[in-house]
């Protein structure tokens, strides 16, 4: 029936040309009759009554008919429209509101697009050979009425359907107004032909979204069936609104154009290309799905009323509430459900189809949107045929981080992490403190969201932690750990380099990293965090009074975040209380013991790093009150000085290498605390 109600599609549009052809005949008839320049021997120097004769008579792609056959066609027309199938300009002139006037010269401006003989008929026609399109005193002619209608003639301005839906272009509009000449479109001759390939300038911004079949898009999809048009879908995490707007627009059985407003507005055109998205969802009979509407409204407001006007459904996704500037209609306007955690392992779970991986580990904690996590096993699938393997959790995770924007990678420095618990050496309390961070930030979803344990007074659903204790304690690591427990990347931001003198610009820079990082599945962490959390101080001059602006800015903006941020510290003392009442957890790394110690030589000195066998780190642990990053450097150093000797490490180069780093912490190197390896250090 679908190759039938097609192939009968064309037939209709192709009858309705011949329609055409038969009064281009009449009329050249008739001018032929009543010119009074029938001897002017230039009369038809390049198109002269001979050649329009044969035109005439040649058998282009359209075919004569008469009223009668006409009428007929109407008759099949709407009887197999009645058994449901579809005729493409007929169900273009209904959906665009065309009048059958509307429709008389769309198709007068369309017969040249399809048979060349018109180019030159309509030339022979307007009097001027270079002109092969009909201009709007032809097409009027055509038609059948008279220009001198106000009516008629309003049909083809900006104000008319044809124009103002993008389908028909005036063209020369410095000439008088019936020698402009009218054009279809390539875009509509080709829907109207069967090609459903969108406008090229329009490919590059428009997405496939993930339907998302929830009670919401039930309810809106039943609204959208009963006439309402426009909807403000106002979305808490990134592309759960398009997917829900998409379910809602199958619901009501509409095709769906998704276009991404960022990319829109960042075009040299914007109201050119929102009138070519608006006139791709009338050809399709689709809803239009466009986002972030803040982005448009920023750049191009008149675009944006542009988009609101059609009339089909359009919805509009955007985080910010709805600005009454942005449409002369009010739109309908609701909120997007936050996906709890048994939404997210349920829509892991459908993508796993039947894997044994646990759909709880890996995505229970992420902030993914349905056609995110589309794009997460797209991805994931690559990365295992790579392989040669089946989809493993690391395959996923390394999806997960395909999906972060690039954009917080401009502000922070981005950490793949390759360290787990088995790499942290910490006393027993800090680790059970640093396991259950990581619980809360696995299950918070479960909580604050299937559970409805909401924190009030417009706090976001973020988990935020002070790591406080001494350079070199593990600060930076342990929170590598957790972002290696959760499958995230670790985005480390260094305070002291947001921080700038002139008024105002360190709340923007905090404001561009907050923004960047609410679309990344990420951990942030704040390295030299009192830079900026510190204590406020007494208002003596200006520069305490905006001293204090600023800390009361990133109080209220970390309050608001919805991610996983951990603050550095090496002297919580340091750390305004108004901080630290607001935080989830603060956990404070002591300078490690003896026995820590010794544990953590016996890590950094290790194989496949060459050892002595006169090597003692127990003494090491026992003389050296280093922190693990000490211990660290330390290590690093002794491995250099065996490189350069050719030999493995000795205590020799791990004396040495303790001297140096005594002497980098401006310690005195002392022989009682050296004890009987003190001699080596004058070895070097």
């Amino acid at each position: 029936m679908t190759v039938r109600a097609d192939a009968y599609g064309l037939n209709y549009l192709l009858a309705r040309l011949g329609l055409v052809e038969d009064r281009v005949r009449a009329l050249v008839a008739a001018r032929r009759a009543d010119d009074p320049a029938m001897d002017d021997p230039f009369r038809g120097l390049y198109v002269n009554d001979e050649l329009v004769d044969r035109l005439l008579e040649g058998h282009g792609h359209t075919a004569a008919v008469d009223q009668a056959a006409y009428a007929e066609l109407e008759r099949s027309a709407d009887q197999l429209v009645a058994e449901g199938n579809t005729i493409r300009l007929r169900s273009l002139v209904a959906d665009a509101g065309l009048s059958e006037l509307d429709t008389e010269l769309l198709v007068i401006a369309l017969l040249p697009d399809l048979d060349s003989r018109f180019e030159r008929l309509y030339g022979y026609l307007n009097d001027d050979v270079t002109r092969r399109r009909p201009s709007v005193g032809l097409a009027l002619d055509l038609a059948g009425v008279s220009p001198m209608s106000a009516v008629a003639r309003g049909r083809l301005t900006a104000t008319g359907p044809l124009v103002d839906r993008g389908l028909l272009i005036v063209e020369d509009t410095d000439r008088p107004f019936l020698t402009r000449a009218l054009r279809v479109p390539d875009r509509v001759t080709a829907h109207l032909l069967g090609d459903d390939l969108p406008d090229h300038r329009l490919i590059p911004m428009l997405d496939e979204p993930t339907p998302y079949r929830t009670a919401v898009s039930a309810d809106l999809g039943r609204t959208l069936a009963s006439g309402v048009r426009l909807v403000h879908l106002r979305e808490h995490e990134t592309g759960t609104g398009q997917s829900i707007a998409a379910a809602a627009l199958a619901a009501a059985g509409r095709g769906v154009v998704a276009l991404d407003l960022s990319l829109l507005a960042r075009d040299s055109d914007p109201l050119g290309l929102a009138v070519i998205a608006g006139r791709e969802a009338l050809l399709r009979g689709a809803g239009l799905i466009a986002g972030p509407v803040e982005a448009l409204a920023e750049a191009s407001l008149e675009s944006l009323h542009t988009l609101s006007k059609w009339d089909l459904p359009v919805i509009f996704v955007g985080t910010t509430t709805w600005d009454p500037r942005w449409s002369p209609q009010t739109p309908l306007t609701l909120d997007a459900p936050v996906l709890g955690a048994h939404d997210r392992i349920d829509l892991w779970r459908e993508h796993l189809n039947g894997s044994p991986l646990d759909p709880e580990a890996l995505a229970a904690h992420l902030a993914l949107g349905p056609g995110q996590v589309r794009k997460v096993f797209r991805t994931a699938a690559a990365s295992a045929l790579l392989a040669g393997t089946t989809i493993t959790a690391a395959d996923l995770r390394r999806g997960v981080r395909a999906q972060n924007a690039a954009g917080l990678e401009r502000l922070a420095r981005r950490i793949e992490p390759e360290v787990g618990w088995s790499d942290l050496v910490l006393a027993p309390a800090v680790l059970r403190s640093l396991q259950g961070l990581a619980a809360r930030a696995r299950h918070r979803e479960t909580v604050l969201t299937d559970w409805r344990m909401r924190r009030g007074g417009g706090r976001g659903r973020g988990v935020t932690a002070l790591f406080a204790g001494d350079s070199g304690t593990g600060k930076t690591m342990s929170a590598e750990v957790i972002a290696t427990e959760l499958g995230l990347d670790l985005y480390t931001v260094n305070l002291a380099t947001v921080v700038d003198k002139y008024v105002g610009e360190t709340e923007k820079n905090l404001e561009r990293i907050f923004t960047e990082a609410a679309g990344v599945n990420a951990v942030l962490f704040f390295d030299e965090a009192d830079a900026i959390f510190g204590k406020r101080s007494d208002v003596r001059d200006a520069h305490d009074r905006y001293a204090n602006i600023e800390s009361a800015y990133l109080l209220q903006r970390l309050e608001s975040f919805d991610g996983l941020a951990i603050l550095a510290t090496n002297l919580r003392a340091n750390i305004d209380e108004a901080f630290t009442r607001r935080l989830d957890a603060i956990i404070d790394f002591p300078a490690p013991t003896a026995d820590l110690r010794a544990r953590l030589w016996h890590q950094c000195l290790a194989p496949p790093l060459p050892l002595g066998d006169d090597l003692d780190l127990e003494f090491c642990a026992e003389a050296f009150e280093f922190a693990g990053g000490n211990i660290r450097s330390a290590s690093i150093t002794a491995a250099y000085l065996a490189a350069e000797s050719g030999g493995p490490v000795h205590m020799a180069d791990l004396i040495t290498a303790v001297g140096q780093e005594y002497r980098k912490l401006g310690r005195l190197v002392l022989e009682r605390e050296f004890g009987p390896y003190y001699p080596l250090l004058e070895l070097r």
